[in-house]
């Protein structure tokens, strides 16, 4: 019982590491944090990057350790897990919104559908974040980080990140 409960303890700590690239998103709030488990050992944590070559991803395991370590006063070990690959599906609900309270558009088709959307076949509208309007459009395929695209809103005309489906 007494493991349960440290690795209930162990993500409420994770859950105060933000990402480096998204800060209104914690790292288990992003999905990166995929298993967490006490062991002989110390404390055994395997995380998932968001895309091949994040450069975030050095920067989360240091938090990730020097956070768990202060709290525990425990090794912590770190496994990076490239399979399954990271999918924008794995953001919940509550992290969709926090990601629109913040300015950036959710994701808002499953990565099923990804070769679709590459295609330009979007059946999804982009709502703007800020008024919510379903009259926007992409301006770059690339926006202020890898994971995210740059539209513009033909209703409040302002420009805003789309968090891109992967």
């Amino acid at each position: 019982m007494k493991r349960v409960n440290q690795v209930e303890e162990i993500f409420t700590v994770l859950e105060s590491i933000p990402d480096p690239e998204i800060p209104v998103l914690s790292i288990v709030d992003l999905g990166i944090v995929r298993h967490a488990q006490v062991s002989s050992k110390g404390i055994e944590i395997k995380i998932t990057p968001t895309y091949s070559g994040c450069p975030a991803m050095h920067l989360i395991e240091t938090e990730i350790k020097f956070a768990l370590e202060d709290h525990f006063s425990q090794a912590v070990y770190i496994e990076t897990v490239l399979s399954p690959a990271w999918t924008t599906d794995w953001l919940s609900p509550h992290s969709k919104e926090k990601l629109r309270q913040y300015g950036i558009a959710p994701p808002t088709a499953l990565s099923s559908r990804r070769i679709q959307n590459l295609l330009g076949e979007f059946g999804d509208k982009v709502l703007c974040p800020r008024c919510g309007s379903s009259h926007t459009e992409c301006l770059s395929s690339f926006g202020s980080t890898a994971c995210k695209a740059l539209y513009r809103c033909k209703e409040c005309l302002e420009p805003f990140d789309y968090f891109k489906c992967h």
